[in-house]
């Protein structure tokens, strides 16, 4: 067997990944609307909804939007848009 041999890493090449700057922080979240964004994931869901009775009970100057992503792992053009347009804030939920 004198031939030549081509090997490909199947792990391929890691895409480029830029950073992005963080939203700045609030000063209070008091008097705001906050969105509770269930990515779908194990758990998130359940967790927002304790989140959501938490802040209701603990931060009732919050108000709070419990919105859940149509897929997992895609964008939801809608949903970002609504959080754009109504939330002056938003924690996402993506699992445990």
């Amino acid at each position: 067997m004198a031939g030549k041999l081509t090997v490909h890493d199947p792990r391929g090449y890691a895409p480029k990944v830029e950073a992005n700057a963080l939203a700045p922080s609030l000063d209070s979240l008091d008097g705001k609307s906050l969105y509770l964004v269930d990515g779908r994931f194990n758990g998130a869901g359940a967790f927002m909804e304790q989140l959501q009775g938490w802040l209701s009970e603990h931060m009732p100057g919050v108000s709070t939007r419990l919105i859940r992503w149509r897929e997992p792992f895609e964008d939801d053009p809608e949903a970002s848009e609504e959080i754009r347009q109504n939330a002056d804030a938003a924690i996402l939920g993506v699992g445990i």
